[in-house]
């Protein structure tokens, strides 16, 4: 699947070109005839025979983006100046920093802030450690912890790689839910080390928020911090990915009327991603889910998982799913199937394998960039298609509910995060698409609505506290209609 110009690939290329003529005109056709999109032109500099111009250009690669500016380079009279990569403009200097709430403008300022004044304000914590949340930036704080072995698409690249990633997620915090986060990029990928390293940074903090660390290690690194701490531990590559999943699930099954407890669900990925998926579907009511991997099926019979170095994970999801025995390859497995959903690789499915998937299909293609299945072809016959891209309708992207789980669990000084928050926050998206805007290529709401991060926070602040015993969660989880 051939893929469209990008922001992501977008750059400025500074030309100078004779001020008659149709060299301006050359410019934009040269662009477009390559396949790139011109999204601006600005003249920055004119005289009587000469234009300085700023071409702003969207490509759809590197390479793409090369070759257009080889073939502007040959447009007769046109002289060739400075380009610039927009994306790595946006990332010079880091994409975040640090900034004090109050002014330090004379001497009485500055020993309010810092000495003498602050020891007053250690000594309190110091008596009483709980007035932390209270007197310092713990209130409002998230790490951001990576280790570097599992970024994006881009697989083990190291910590100081994974920075620019983790950045970004800490811009995003603070974007959609106001909370401060803290990139914490470790140079080290032993499982021990990463938990103890955590335990003695996490005084400072309110949550940690667990990223790009490669399964199955990022399963046990979780648990092990969720009882080594005293504050919410969150792996956002499966939680975050399996809460919009579900949220859009519950609105696809309203979309085609039917019920999470009747649906047979398969799977495609059985990794972090994956298993998180798994796990909160069946805790929302699906009781009829078959998951397949790169070696087929996932059943108890399966020779790989009897042979005595059975992968855990594994052998956890031949016991908790697949109630019908079903073998074979993916592609037998979808046959008759109401929901589909990859977190795989691409192409593993084509249009012949929806089109034999049970009427009203529901196909989550969700592999970046290229997914499970061209969603262009799957829409021919499913009925509803979703994918993690951004140029496709129905986006399943976590950035929809991260913050506004994060913010829901500090306003609730949370000292831990269960399914029943994430059920919540689930549930809290979905409803943010009203019964009228509810329809086919619109199950999830933009990530720029402005009622997203609320909801979500709203949800799983009550269902926190609720956890605590300080009241109901004000969120309803019975199943509305179409879902049983």
């Amino acid at each position: 699947m051939s893929s469209a110009p990008s922001v992501s690939y977008s750059m400025t290329v500074r030309l100078e070109v004779p001020a008659g003529g149709t060299a301006v005109s050359q410019i934009t056709t040269v662009v477009e005839s390559s396949g790139g999109s011109v999204t601006g032109l600005d003249v920055t500099a004119s005289g009587h025979e000469r234009l300085r111009i700023d071409v702003t250009i969207a490509a759809s690669s590197t390479a793409h983006a090369d070759d257009i500016v080889s073939r502007l380079r040959e447009i007769e009279g046109v002289t060739l100046g400075k380009v610039s990569d927009r994306t790595f403009l946006m990332h010079l200097g880091g994409k975040i920093e640090m900034s004090a709430k109050h002014p330090i403008r004379n001497r009485d300022d500055l020993s309010m802030i810092y000495t003498p004044g602050v020891a007053r304000v250690c000594t309190q914590i110091a008596e009483h450690p709980e007035d932390a949340r209270r007197l310092t930036i713990k209130r409002n704080s998230v790490a951001v912890v990576t280790d570097g072995s599992a970024v994006l698409g881009l697989g083990n690249i190291g910590p100081q790689a994974a920075l620019p990633v983790m950045e970004g997620k800490a811009a995003l915090f603070k974007r959609f839910a106001g909370i401060d986060a803290w990139p914490i990029c470790l140079d080290t990928q032993d499982s021990d080390a990463i938990v103890e390293i955590v335990k003695g940074i996490a005084p400072g903090f309110s949550g940690i928020n667990l990223e790009d660390i490669s399964a199955p290690r990022c399963f046990e690194i979780e648990a092990r911090l969720r009882k080594a701490v005293d504050i919410p531990v969150f792996h956002d590559d499966q939680h975050g990915t399996a809460i919009v999943v579900l949220s859009a699930l519950y609105n696809a099954l309203r979309v085609v009327e039917k019920s999470i407890e009747d649906v047979r669900v398969v799977m495609s990925g059985a990794g972090a991603a994956g298993t998180a998926i798994l796990k909160l579907l069946l805790e929302a009511g699906v009781r009829h889910a078959v998951v397949a991997d790169i070696h087929g099926v996932v059943h108890g019979g399966r020779a790989d998982l009897n042979d005595g170095s059975e992968d855990p994970t594994l052998r956890w999801i031949a016991d908790n799913t697949n109630p019908e025995g079903v073998t074979g390859t993916l592609k037998e497995a979808v046959v008759g199937a109401d929901v589909f959903i990859g977190v795989s690789a691409p192409d593993v499915l084509d249009g012949t394998d929806v089109a034999r998937m049970a009427d009203g299909a529901i196909v989550f293609a969700l592999a970046n960039p290229d997914p499970e299945v061209d969603p262009a072809v799957a829409r021919e016959t499913a009925a509803v298609v979703a994918t993690g891209r951004s140029d496709f309708p129905n986006q399943i992207n976590n950035v929809l509910v991260f913050p506004g789980v994060f913010r829901g669990l500090l306003d609730a000084q949370s000292r831990s995060v269960d399914d029943r928050m994430m059920l919540a926050a689930a549930r809290a998206l979905a409803d943010v698409v009203s019964r009228d805007e509810l329809n086919p290529n619109y199950v999830v709401p933009s990530v720029f609505n402005e009622k997203v991060s609320g909801a979500v926070a709203d949800a799983v602040r009550n269902a926190a506290r609720a956890a605590e015993g300080e009241e109901e969660p004000a969120v309803a989880v019975a199943p509305r209609p179409g879902e049983g």
